[in-house]
């Protein structure tokens, strides 16, 4: 039985993946980008920098720069966001 549970986790963790990798190419074909210290407690959009957690809706506070969620193209400066490469040199700090 540990076999077949083993079976049925791998096949569900390549779904998942292959999910997750699906996702961000949707997103950038929509003109859609990620913009990282936007983001208000529970609506973050996927995984964090620092990989304490890895699933939407994680995110304990507001505008944290290691959450992030997908925004139009061109409009995360508008908002105050931060790049990746931006928001990874703040946490660093």
């Amino acid at each position: 039985m540990s076999q077949q549970r083993q079976i049925v986790a791998s096949a569900l963790a390549t779904v998942f993946a292959l999910g997750l990798a699906s996702t961000s190419v949707h997103a950038e074909e929509k003109g859609k980008e990620k913009c990282y210290g936007i983001v208000k407690a529970g609506q973050n959009d996927c995984s964090n920098l620092n990989g304490s957690h890895s699933c939407a809706g994680q995110s304990k506070t507001d505008m944290d720069a290691n959450e992030w969620k997908y925004v139009a193209k061109g409009t995360c400066k508008d908002l105050k966001g931060l790049s990746v490469d931006e928001a990874k040199a703040k946490t660093k700090k």
